[in-house]
């Protein structure tokens, strides 16, 4: 079997191990906390099949595992002691006696589809020796640092806005969040357009680009900052949050 056959048979076990946990402890947000683990899992595991290292290999594993555990804890940590996600606890409502069938196949098997495509620059950097370290990996590996800067930095001061309760009902408006209205988002994307720079110096790599256009599709476009959006909309200083602060890319704010 080839290498990437391989490394989709060792995800599918990981998505239905995932779903078996979700069914056990009745909460499907179990797949959010899984989505960080299951890019450092199959990082590791192709570094492995592909049976050869480089330096560049060993970069990526340790960046995708920064941020793989980080985001891991940091969603477990949010959730600890909460009930099940929104989101979740609507497709329960309106799934009914489909849900486990529909869970299996719209929120575990569909993650790990998306973790496939994204994860493509790094199973051919595992994969492939390429050129020796180089300018582009230097490029990359900045741009991956700025990336987990804004993720980080992002998480950690809404995370203390939150817990704030003289905050409730507001939106977060100062440090990172007064350039950009989701520069944990920002972050994310910046890392893993950082990695497919680094695995432009492995053949055939610029294919991949596959890998860095699904992630930023999916934040922009679809999972991401619209159900935050509106959400967040609810609030009543949104509108005026939203005319003065840029949605994705870190700007500085308008003067109203």
């Amino acid at each position: 079997m080839s290498y990437y056959l391989n490394v989709a048979i060792v995800l599918f076990f990981y998505v239905f191990f995932v779903f078996v946990i979700s069914v056990i402890k009745k909460r499907n947000d179990v797949a959010d906390i899984a989505w960080g683990l299951g890019f450092v899992l199959i990082t590791w595991v192709s570094f492995f099949l592909a049976h050869q290292t480089s330096y560049r290999a060993l970069l990526v594993g340790v960046l995708v595992s920064l941020w793989g555990l980080r985001l891991a804890w940091h969603i477990a940590s949010r959730n600890a002691g909460l009930s099940e996600d929104y989101r979740y606890q609507a497709f329960r409502k309106s799934w009914v006696r489909y849900f486990y069938f529909r869970s299996f196949l719209q929120v575990f098997l569909l993650q790990g589809s998306f973790l496939y495509i994204i994860i493509l620059p790094v199973l051919l950097i595992n994969n492939n020796a390429g050129r020796d370290l180089g300018l582009l990996d230097g490029f990359g590996f900045v741009l991956w640092l700025v990336g987990f800067y804004f993720e980080v930095i992002g998480d950690a001061q809404l995370a203390i806005f939150i817990k704030n309760p003289d905050h409730k009902g507001q939106i977060m408006q100062g440090g990172l969040w007064q350039y950009s209205r989701h520069p944990n988002y920002f972050g994310e994307v910046c890392q893993w357009w950082a990695l497919w720079i680094i695995a432009l110096s492995v053949p055939g790599a610029w294919l991949s680009i596959v890998g860095p256009i699904t992630i930023t599709i999916l934040i922009l476009k679809v999972s991401g900052i619209p159900l935050l959006e509106q959400k967040m909309a609810k609030k009543p200083a949104f509108e005026s949050y939203r005319q003065r602060v840029s949605m994705f890319f870190p700007w500085p704010p308008k003067k109203l």
